[in-house]
């Protein structure tokens, strides 16, 4: 696998997916694919994906959404996953080996550098894998040009932080204990970069797609899948916002924080896990 440079537009992106944070993915992998799998299922049910299609997995991390589509299009059809993540790809080849599958195939790539094979795609795809980019016009003409004509498009994107229980009651516990974070603002690159319906239809028809839905799906997730209170607690401090607002915090904030977060998910303990609000978008578009 040829290494990517953290260079280009989305440096910060490349660097932190192939560090501390694709590092952390990977070790949680099996809680986030348990945690996010209705909103993948959901984007995949309304793409309509059948055997025999060729369909790029954008941002597929882990892999585990790039299985499933390789399930679903069958030996007669082919899967390729892209993201900017070694450590999740490598984690990706791996499952995939488990599985046995002998048609999906993983690369190493920016979506938003240069187009990946020209024309050759029935359906694009991503769960959760297309908010970050720098300038998200040009990464979708560059899956657009991927596309056959008449392909599909369809991802799953999350609304907007009041929506999402499961990242705000994180973020409610922690932030009296550390200083503000710097402003960020909704158009950033992040995971609610693409709250707004009205300019993720606006990206998608610069980028030459048409037939352009944004609908909601509104469901409760377990928190990291976890069964365990004390287990959701580790996976907030790990992988949810959280994490950013205590990093350079004293031991006696983190404990502290340990606790009010705990208390916080506690509320919504119950046997099938710390269950909590969540809300994305399922988004479909054709190639124009």
């Amino acid at each position: 696998m040829t290494k990517l440079e953290a260079a280009g537009p989305n440096a910060d992106q490349i660097q932190f997916w192939n560090g501390e944070g694709g590092e952390k993915f990977v070790r949680y992998q099996n809680a986030l694919d348990l945690m996010l799998k209705p909103f993948g299922d959901e984007a995949m049910r309304r793409a309509g994906v059948k055997a025999g299609e060729a369909v790029l997995d954008i941002g597929c991390g882990c892999g585990d959404t790039s299985i499933d589509l390789a399930m679903a299009v069958g030996v007669t059809g082919e899967v390729v996953g892209v993201d900017i993540s070694e450590p999740m790809l490598a984690r990706a080849e791996y499952m995939a080996g488990q599985s046995e599958l002998t048609n999906v195939f993983f690369e190493l790539a920016d979506v938003e550098v240069g187009p990946l094979h020209s024309d050759s795609f029935d359906l694009a795809f991503s769960r959760f894998g297309v908010m970050f980019f720098r300038n998200p016009v040009t990464a979708f003409r560059n899956v657009h040009t991927a596309l056959r004509d008449g392909g599909r498009l369809a991802f799953a994107c999350w609304q907007a932080l009041p929506k999402n229980q499961w990242v705000s009651i994180q973020m409610q516990a922690v932030l009296p204990l550390v200083p503000p974070p710097p402003p960020v603002g909704p158009e950033d690159p992040g995971p609610f970069s693409f709250a707004d319906a009205a300019r993720v239809r606006g990206i998608l028809s610069q980028a030459g797609f048409t037939e352009i839905a944004v609908e909601p799906f509104d469901t409760e997730v377990a928190l990291g899948g976890m069964l365990v209170l004390d287990d959701a607690v580790d996976f907030s401090l790990e992988i949810g916002p959280a994490t950013a607002l205590l990093k350079d915090a004293p031991d006696d904030v983190r404990a502290k924080a340990r606790d009010t977060v705990r208390a916080a998910l506690q509320v919504h303990q119950t046997k099938r896990g710390v269950m909590l609000a969540a809300g994305a978008w399922i988004v479909t578009a054709k190639k124009g």
